[in-house]
């Protein structure tokens, strides 16, 4: 009983350590992917304190490609602001730097 715990938390522990190793890695395409010409008309507010994410690119490990995600509306952070994604160019191609949520608080300086 106890060999099958220790193997199956061993086991659990590398599908966690895999899962973390995964989302490190970053994606280099040789060319950016142009965004869609498509204007989509953004919908009406849903909430008072609802902010609108513009589209963005999302990797999509099964057809190893980019696809767009269309803009959507989330509910605002408290003391954070969103920072859109953006593409980079890099040595041997482009990455994309998915956005994110930023402290907007003030730091002190020693």
């Amino acid at each position: 009983m106890i060999k099958r715990k220790t193997w199956i938390g061993m086991l659990l522990i590398g599908f966690l350590s895999f899962g973390i190793n995964q989302s490190t890695a970053q994606v280099i395409v040789s060319v950016k992917p142009v965004r869609p010409t498509i204007k989509i008309v953004k919908p009406a507010r849903p909430y008072a304190n609802a902010i609108w994410i513009e589209g963005e690119w999302t990797w999509n490990k099964r057809i190893r490609t980019y696809q767009w995600k269309s803009g959507y509306w989330v509910k605002a952070k408290r003391n954070k602001r969103y920072v859109a994604g953006r593409w980079e160019k890099r040595r041997n191609g482009w990455i994309y730097i998915p956005g994110r949520w930023v402290s907007t608080k003030r730091r002190i300086r020693a």
